[in-house]
């Protein structure tokens, strides 16, 4: 008797375990395609920094505004979804996602290998420059003028690890969280020179014009492209058909064109193809 009494409980406890796996299989499968959980919310969350104009910022109405949360904007409309702008930093981008903070980013970010670890990118949208700026009245050509000088970046950034590769041992690389905080510390006279965005140096020249920060050399042309949490197809393949569209009908360079003043890049259109 205790011998049957023991298989008939190995059974219940077998038939609750599958019916368990089971259960949590077909949540794991109703939760698998974020691309309609978010056109059944209705809204569509998306990280921006707001400190990096003129892709992010607040204009004086204090509204958001900037090439990225322009191209937010134009993406919610089409998907036919309310915007949520989640504002984060560059360091805060790729941890936004794996929290399920947001729901993708756009934000500056560039397409990287060891992002492309951790994260799916849409095709690229835009790109940005990575270069070395500093004062007009300084001499710098390359990466070996940076020896025995302070040098200011936003840590977390491509401009950051662009930076650390070619740095001499004896530059010294002086890292803040945001690029607010990168643009007050080259205004304030902490460093002079600034591994950034050219957009990031016209802001400073504008705070400071006495400054007259300019691009000493170029580091590296950076495709930027939407983030989004892996193993979503149906959301990276929306994506990347509503990039293309709209490289193809010129909405997204003129967006570009309004905050930048130039065109895209046309290596924006190749690498999209």
């Amino acid at each position: 008797m205790q011998h049957r009494h023991t298989r008939k409980s190995a059974v219940r406890l077998a038939g609750a375990a599958l019916a368990a796996a089971l259960s949590l299989g077909l949540a794991a499968a109703a939760s698998a395609d974020q691309l309609q959980d978010i056109l059944a919310a209705k809204k569509l969350r998306v990280a921006i920094d707001l400190g990096v104009p003129p892709y992010g910022m607040k204009d004086a109405a204090l509204k958001s505004t900037g090439s990225d949360v322009e191209t937010a904007r134009l993406l919610a409309q089409d998907l036919g979804v309310e915007l949520e702008i989640v504002p984060t930093t560059g360091a805060n981008r790729v941890p936004f996602l794996q929290t399920n903070k947001a729901d993708i980013v756009i934000s500056s970010m560039s397409i990287t290998p060891e992002r492309q670890k951790v994260v799916d990118f849409s095709v690229p949208y835009a790109a940005i420059l990575a270069v070395v700026g500093a004062p007009r009245s300084m001499t710098l050509t390359s990466a070996a003028d940076l020896a025995n000088k302070k040098v200011i970046a936003t840590r977390g950034t491509t401009n950051d690890a662009e930076l650390t590769k070619i740095a001499p041992k004896d530059a010294q690389i002086i890292r803040f969280d945001d690029d607010a905080t990168s643009i007050t510390a080259v205004v304030s006279g902490q460093a002079d020179i600034f591994a950034t965005a050219p957009a990031l140096l016209r802001t400073i020249n504008d705070k400071a014009p006495a400054k007259q920060m300019e691009s000493k050399f170029v580091m590296r042309l950076n495709m930027l492209g939407i983030g989004l949490r892996k193993n979503e197809p149906a959301l990276k393949a929306r994506l990347d058909g509503w990039v293309r569209d709209n490289l193809q009908n010129g909405k997204l360079n003129a967006v570009y064109k309004e905050f930048h003043g130039v065109n895209l890049p046309p290596e924006v259109q190749g690498a999209s193809r």
